[in-house]
């Protein structure tokens, strides 16, 4: 769970005053990860039973260490999660709605479903943080949407539980990690794409992930360094396989959002892609389009982190570059900490029209509510 300290300064999390009167989604807002106290009477007994024996208390992503300056705002502080989600929904209320003014945030629980590998043991943890976030959150918080939790090791799995719980009003987006097992494009993850189309749900691909493989293209980094600022490289390889493998030819009406992953590295790889197309296109007959006008329809960003150079100037002219006003969408990334102030969380210098449809009207339009 996550407690504030008492010299918490929450002055810098209150919205510019440009902001005063836009509607304003927060589309990456963290739940802690709930333990095993939390989710037993989410397991059955089969289950109970397993992680008593095993001595598994939870399932905790690596990519935050509890005590690193980038994983909580000043004033919060990472504890053990408790048996209640009681404090973690105030703060989250304080923190997003209350100082952000935020009319809806969009949740991510950052569990490592992904880790297991007992296939019916990731089914049923999985099952048992999405009937958690029903009620302890969802049905506490009218105001949040959530993250469908899922096993991305056995897709048809996957699919059951998209099935079982795609049609609740509080769920907005199936949850993948950008370090999967495999490139997000490959037919196997193809269950997850019907299902999530079928009811009309976005896929969110989220960083982080424990795949077994490397975490960067040429091997095992030395530094948690490295391993921070090589995920964009794994966003990259993802976007490249979803066009690629024809993921959006036969899923038409999906749409995939990049979580945490930042966008300003997204021009330059269109570019790219565009030119090599040109020469391979016959590689890959389905993608009969340009891969950028491919990816400007199917896939949306979240701002945070956002990578932003000295001249601000430049940052707006990267955003200009991504071609299309519809791609970023408003993020605070909390409770992480990549920011000093309300005005580190969008460049200055964004068109109105622009600016008010990265805070609200885009996510509106990828999350349809």
């Amino acid at each position: 769970m996550l407690d504030t300290g008492e010299a918490s300064d929450t002055t810098l999390l209150c919205r510019p005053d440009r902001w005063r009167d836009a509607d304003l989604i927060d589309c990456d807002v963290h739940l802690p990860v709930p333990s095993f106290d939390q989710l037993e009477r989410h397991l059955d007994q089969r289950w109970r039973d397993y992680m008593t024996e095993s001595g598994v208390r939870a399932v905790n992503p690596p990519l935050y260490p509890p005590n690193a300056p980038l994983s909580h705002h000043p004033g919060i502080v990472a504890t053990p999660p408790s048996s209640t989600t009681t404090a973690g929904l105030d703060l989250l209320r304080t923190y997003v709605f209350d100082h952000w003014q935020a009319s809806h945030a969009v949740t991510q629980c950052g569990i490592e479903i992904s880790a297991i590998h007992n296939d019916d043991w990731a089914l049923a943890m999985a099952r048992a943080v999405n009937d958690w976030q029903v009620a302890e959150w969802l049905d506490q918080e009218p105001r949040l949407r959530a993250s469908l939790v899922v096993p991305p090791q056995n897709p048809e799995f996957a699919a059951q539980e998209i099935d079982r719980l795609g049609d609740h009003p509080g769920f907005v987006q199936v949850l993948l990690p950008v370090r999967a097992e495999a490139p997000l494009g490959r037919r196997r993850y193809w269950p997850i794409y019907q299902a999530a189309e079928r009811h009309d749900l976005a896929v969110g691909i989220h960083a982080g992930g424990v795949s077994g493989n490397p975490i960067t293209p040429v091997g095992w980094p030395s530094y948690y360094l490295e391993d921070y600022v090589s995920i964009a490289q794994a966003f990259q390889a993802q976007v490249v396989s979803l066009v690629s493998e024809g993921v959006f030819a036969t899923h038409p009406g999906l749409r995939v959002v990049l979580i945490e992953g930042g966008f300003t590295w997204l021009p330059a790889l269109m570019w790219r892609f565009d030119k090599n197309w040109k020469g391979l296109r016959r590689e890959i007959p389905w993608v009969d389009q340009p891969p950028s006008e491919i990816i400007r329809r199917h896939i949306r960003l979240t701002t945070q982190p956002l990578d932003e150079p000295a001249d601000p100037r430049q940052l707006v002219e990267t955003i200009e570059q991504l071609g299309d006003d519809t791609m970023l969408l408003f993020a605070t990334d909390y409770p992480h900490w990549q920011y000093d102030s309300g005005e580190g969380l969008l460049p200055t210098g964004l068109r109105d029209d622009l600016e008010r449809a990265i805070l609200a009207a885009n996510a509106r339009a990828t999350y349809q509510f």
